[in-house]
């Protein structure tokens, strides 16, 4: 996906990049590369695959929830920063937590906040189950983009939302992951509220964003 198509694709789910998303976007994209080289950040290196794959594919979590309010969002397992630092940047109204066990990803996530000039925005060295124990019902919605299966994930993601807020997983076919979830999403008293399927454009990768409220403690 080149730069042109990725503004197209964009504008399709009903938002316009303005030339300072776009440039935070490259010197992402340039940082990422550059660090790549020391640590091991992703597999996914080449610029329109980036764009495509880790971009574009974040953005994606606007087709479940209006990320234009403010809201705080915590980004569990985030990696490299995604979804969460492409999210502050498209989204810059959002208070955004990085949550990552690694302390080298942790540090290379602080030079690209540094460097990008980002505010209201900040990194945690935790485990996620941790780190959940200790920031109960924080966020108005908590996601991930394929950290690990559904039922994990549920345990140490749902203390994290508020009553009414949403965990949205980023998965790829997440079917038999949403059966084995069922009797765990009753005992945790939470519903899923939509389940959304696409392809990525291109390749036509299968995609799929679960949206989960959690109802009551």
């Amino acid at each position: 996906m080149d730069k042109e198509l990725f503004i197209n694709e964009v504008k399709k789910l009903g938002i316009d990049l303005s030339d300072k998303m776009l440039w935070q976007l490259n010197r992402y994209f340039e940082l990422l590369c550059e660090w790549n080289e020391k640590i091991n950040l992703t597999r996914i290196i080449e610029e329109n695959d980036v764009y495509l794959k880790h971009f574009y594919d974040s953005i994606t979590l606007f087709k479940t929830v209006d990320l234009c309010k403010k809201m705080s969002v915590c980004d569990i397992g985030t990696g490299a920063g995604f979804p969460g630092i492409v999210l502050k940047i498209v989204f810059p109204t959002l208070s955004i937590t990085l949550v990552d066990a690694l302390l080298k990803r942790i540090n290379f996530l602080n030079i690209v906040i540094e460097e990008l000039g980002l505010q209201d925005i900040k990194t945690v060295h935790a485990r996620a189950e941790d780190y959940a124990k200790e920031n109960p019902s924080q966020f108005d919605v908590v996601t991930c983009r394929a950290v690990a299966s559904l039922p994990t994930l549920l345990t140490y993601s749902i203390p994290l939302v508020k009553i009414n807020g949403y965990f949205i997983p980023m998965k790829a076919n997440a079917s038999d992951e949403i059966l084995a979830s069922k009797p765990l999403l009753r005992k945790m008293k939470c519903e899923i509220e939509e389940i959304m399927e696409f392809d990525l454009p291109i390749e036509n990768s299968h995609r799929t964003i679960i949206k989960i409220v959690k109802k009551r403690k």
